[in-house]
């Protein structure tokens, strides 16, 4: 029971199952492991698909023969354990030259790098199959505003994805371009810090219909906001082309916790909403395992991370079954279709009778919901007490 399948379409990131567990306190406490050892561990775990950044398999510096032999021995473990690749990204954050950014650096031979870098990393991902590409800009941003001019940084931005757009379509990749958010860290302050940002930003390019997001659960949690709320603004605009899933105590550093190990409401609802409309693209963990972790624990972190996901999933379905709850929701819902006529597309005559319309505005301020004892029932139903 709550076993994952090919169908349910979970996948990891390289450098989360490979993850080394250091963080600026502290040295590495596990080994690396190669990228090919990582295909066969999610294979292991019963994991659908394998994502990367460019030098998660690549090294940054390896020879051309060196870049071949590394991607065959990749496709071979591919082909052995069935794992496919439907996301790919690029790492413009980690090397020193991206210190003050990749695509909104004020140097342009940075800018210059980092388009070549990501076109490199572009065609690797394509030739691997993936037909999601991800771009989080991990330090496309300030410490100081003395610095930079946010409208020169936006503008090298969006030059940067429109002239990246153009390189997928004359390369015929067909890729879907997912932006991902992120408030602050490493950056002070990051451009495009909201889901909400990057699909006001989309509207600007000159492709936005190839461009869509990819919110992560702890990025949203860093800004204090409602990642259900962000997800469904982006699923609503058509623009949900993948998403992270994580967890993270609100406010804090980016601690990319397994799925549902802090907030399980949260969980609950990201999962039902998910379900719910009929996301069909892949479910990605970005997170990694504790650093207390030995390899026998990550993997037991991976097949959480999935099974959480299945018993979310199990749970938002009985939600929707159970009769208590649903006759609530009918309730709260309750339309008698009175109002109906005012609704919908603007006519004169319509606006003319919504004016003369009288309310009794004090009745309608006296009515309550039931909020508190639908909650109570879902609380219940999460603890398996229902």
């Amino acid at each position: 029971m709550y076993e994952s399948k090919p169908e349910h379409k979970f996948t990891f990131g390289l450098w989360t199952v490979g993850n080394i567990g250091r963080d600026p306190f502290g040295e590495p406490v596990r080994e690396p492991m190669s990228p090919v050892a990582l295909v066969h561990l999610l294979a292991e775990v019963g994991a659908w698909g394998v994502n990367f950044h460019d030098n998660d398999l690549v090294p940054i510096d390896a020879t051309p023969a060196e870049r071949d032999r590394i991607v065959a021995n990749f496709k071979k473990a591919m082909d052995e354990t069935g794992i496919v690749v439907p996301m790919a990204t690029t790492n413009l954050f980690y090397d020193p030259v991206f210190r003050d950014g990749a695509f909104t650096s004020n140097d342009p031979k940075v800018r210059a790098y980092a388009l070549q870098k990501t076109m490199n990393a572009m065609d690797l991902g394509a030739e691997l199959g993936a037909k999601v590409y991800v771009f989080w800009g991990g330090r496309e941003g300030t410490e100081t505003d003395a610095g930079k001019d946010p409208l020169e940084a936006g503008k090298w931005f969006r030059e940067a994805l429109n002239f990246l757009c153009e390189y997928s379509l004359d390369q015929g990749y067909d890729y879907k371009l997912a932006l991902e958010a992120k408030p602050n860290e490493p950056r002070s302050d990051i451009y495009l810090p909201t889901t909400g940002a990057m699909l006001g930003f989309i509207a600007t390019l000159d492709h936005p219909e190839m461009v869509g997001v990819n919110p992560e659960v702890a990025h949203e949690h860093m800004a204090g906001l409602n990642f259900m709320h962000a997800v469904a603004q982006a699923w609503d605009a058509g623009k949900l082309f993948h998403i992270d899933l994580n967890d993270q105590k609100f406010g804090r550093y980016d601690q990319d916790f397994r799925f549902g190990a802090e907030s399980i409401k949260s969980a609950f609802y990201l999962v039902k909403f998910l379900e719910d409309v009929g996301y069909n693209g892949s479910r990605h963990f970005d997170a990694h395992a504790y650093r207390t972790a030995n390899m026998d624990d990550v993997k037991e972190f991976a097949k959480g991370c999935m099974r959480t996901y299945l018993i979310m999933k199990e749970k938002a379905q009985q939600f929707n079954q159970d009769q208590e709850i649903q006759t609530l929701l009918a309730q709260i819902k309750a339309d008698d279709g009175s109002m109906n006529q005012y609704f919908g597309v603007y006519t004169k005559d319509k606006a003319q009778a919504l004016k003369a319309q009288s309310f009794d505005r004090a009745a309608m301020g006296q009515r309550g919901q039931p909020y508190e004892q639908l909650d109570q029932l879902l609380i219940e139903l999460l603890l398996g007490v229902r």
